[in-house]
């Protein structure tokens, strides 16, 4: 068994084909169903033993689920109320890997548990951790205490951010001078957070694809039938089939899983599902007070919630409500209301309106079905369930539960039984594997000094515009660099380049307007979107993929009628 180090990714596609217009062939020894975050992390890891596989999604790459995160690479500090130690300690060492895989994207995050009491919720924690009702809305002094000493603990392998602390008394008021002056402690740890989760999945992909030149990867390209234990795709777009055959089907259908077993004529009950939503607010006050950190803090109603700095806004979740059906889940007014209050819980000075939020957005926790359980106490953990293929002994694999945070465990651990049961061992270990802009990534000042410099010379631009590229690809940006001229910026947007959209646009799978927009970029996340950004992306957009007019306008509606979904204050025509 081997690591696979910064070298291993170099693409063998021709000279100016982009590795995601592979064609689809007819036989696969693996099939994965849904390019969520499970689908991405699994379809590298078989790419990387040498596995030819197929990927594909009914929608965009981490346009479901994957996409509505809290955007936190955490340990699961909550998780120990519930007593899953098993998860926390796999959640630790996974984000501490995270943090020096991808570099580029997880960073590290001083989190704050604000405490108003010393005994509080002693006992209903005890209840909790015994999976027994119980509303949790006090985490005292001696609770926050034990469980900070045990998160350090699971965190201690490849540690890689300082251990806890604890703030009182007057330097607690120097350093938040806004929160709530009942809180009379502060709990003060670390976690991770991603800043551009899509990007970091579609480099999954992307680095799957470079590892193994006959893995394929196809958006906008469900299943909608198997025949005699055959898959029948296909492509949205061109409205052309595919009928493909596997040795394994791997179903990473998140909280669809049940639907898309139900196309493959499979009759499965696998999934529950609990909705999240989160707002980005624009509050420079609120931004202020936060310090650079995050609460994390319990709300009256026994929830957790959080707020943390997000691309100049503030990021504020979740709520957890459970939904029948995935396609109806939507961020609804009362979800937003209630979490614009709850804000006042932890800041009682500040007060947010809704003209204050930028962007909402949501989604499906693809959790284990639990019927009759609290919501908060579901299980976060994964497994995988095994069914058959109508028409043949193929045996079809469900991906069930799962976070951000332990992606690569739960790819490893379905890759293994992926591995053995084509009787095949694994070759590559891919624990130290960096992802994407993430390999050769700068260690300290000097040699970012010279990344910079290095980008500019190539880029002829000045070290400013050079770090945003940086700071936006890693690594990466050597490529955007070779591949594009400084060019003009499109109207409304002066960080992107137009020559930038373009190439991401031919490169990188685009096939509808919104997945520029909300996906490979940050454009639609940091509150930046508005109808000049859209209509003067549509037309770069257009001439990169050759679109005509009656397509470009088309996509223009759709992405304007998208982003209002999204609380975006724009004009559908």
């Amino acid at each position: 068994m081997r690591d696979e180090d910064s070298s291993a990714c170099a693409t063998t596609d021709t000279a100016g084909a982009s590795p995601f217009a592979r064609p689809i062939r007819q036989h696969y020894p693996v099939v994965i169903l849904g390019a969520g975050i499970n689908g991405c992390g699994l379809f590298r890891d078989l790419c990387a033993q040498g596995v030819d596989c197929l990927l594909v999604d009914r929608s965009d790459y981490c346009s479901g689920a994957s996409a509505a995160p809290s955007r936190l690479i955490h340990g699961g500090i909550k998780y120990l109320e519930t007593g899953e130690f098993r998860l926390v300690k796999e959640s630790a060492l996974e984000r501490n890997l995270l943090l020096c895989n991808a570099p580029h994207y997880v960073k590290p995050l001083e989190a704050v548990l604000p405490i108003r009491s010393t005994w509080g919720g002693l006992w209903a924690s005890a209840l909790r951790f015994l999976r027994l009702p119980s509303t949790l809305n006090d985490r005292g002094a001696i609770i926050t205490r034990i469980g900070l000493t045990l998160y350090d603990l699971y965190g201690r392998h490849f540690q890689t951010m300082p251990s806890h602390r604890f703030l009182r008394g007057d330097t607690l008021r120097r350093e938040m001078p806004e929160v709530d002056p009942a809180v009379t402690f502060a709990g003060i740890y670390h976690e991770g957070r991603v800043t551009h989760a899509e990007r970091l999945a579609l480099e999954l992909v992307r680095d799957g694809l470079a590892l193994n030149p006959a893995g394929t990867a196809r958006n906008y390209t469900p299943v909608v039938a198997s025949e005699g234990g055959a898959l029948l795709l296909q492509e949205e777009v061109t409205g052309r089939f595919h009928r493909v055959t596997a040795d394994i089907v791997v179903n990473a259908g998140g909280a669809w899983i049940d639907k898309v077993n139900a196309a493959l004529g499979i009759d499965s009950r696998h999934m529950g599902g609990n909705k999240g939503a989160h707002l980005v607010v624009r509050h420079p006050r609120l931004l202020e007070a936060l310090q650079g950190r995050m609460i994390y803090f319990g709300t009256h109603d026994g929830r957790v919630n959080l707020l943390y700095p997000f691309m100049g806004n503030v990021l504020i979740g979740s709520t957890d409500i459970p939904v029948d059906d995935p396609d109806k889940a939507i961020c609804d007014a009362d979800e937003t209301q209630y979490l614009l209050d709850v804000v006042s819980q932890i800041f009682p000075g500040i007060r947010l309106a809704e003209n204050d939020v930028v962007f909402t957005y949501w989604g499906v926790r693809p959790l284990p079905r639990a019927d009759g359980l609290d919501p908060g106490v579901v299980s976060r953990d994964h497994h995988i369930a095994e069914d058959r293929l109508p028409g043949s002994g193929v045996p079809v694999l469900s991906l069930i539960g799962g976070k951000w945070t332990t992606f690569r465990g739960f790819s490893e651990q379905a890759a293994d039984r992926i591995l053995k049961l084509l009787g095949k061992s694994r070759g590559t270990d891919t624990r130290n594997m960096r992802i994407g802009g993430g390999r050769d990534y700068p260690v300290d000042a000097d040699q970012r000094r010279c990344f910079l410099a290095e980008l500019s010379r190539m880029r002829g631009t000045d070290l400013r515009r050079s770090a945003i590229l940086f700071e936006r690809y890693g690594t990466y940006a050597r490529t955007i660099a070779s591949e594009t001229d400084n060019g003009e910026a499109p109207n409304g947007l002066p960080d992107y380049g137009q020559e930038e959209l373009a190439f991401l646009c031919r490169s990188e799978s685009v096939v509808r307007l919104s997945d520029l927009l909300f996906r490979r970029t940050d454009i639609a996340l940091s509150g930046k979107l508005s109808d000049e950004v859209v209509e003067t992306t549509a037309q770069i957009a257009a001439e990169a993929l050759g679109w005509n007019s009656d397509r470009t306008q088309s996509e223009i509606i759709e992405t304007k009628r998208l982003a209002r979904l999204h609380s975006v204050d724009i004009a559908v025509t």
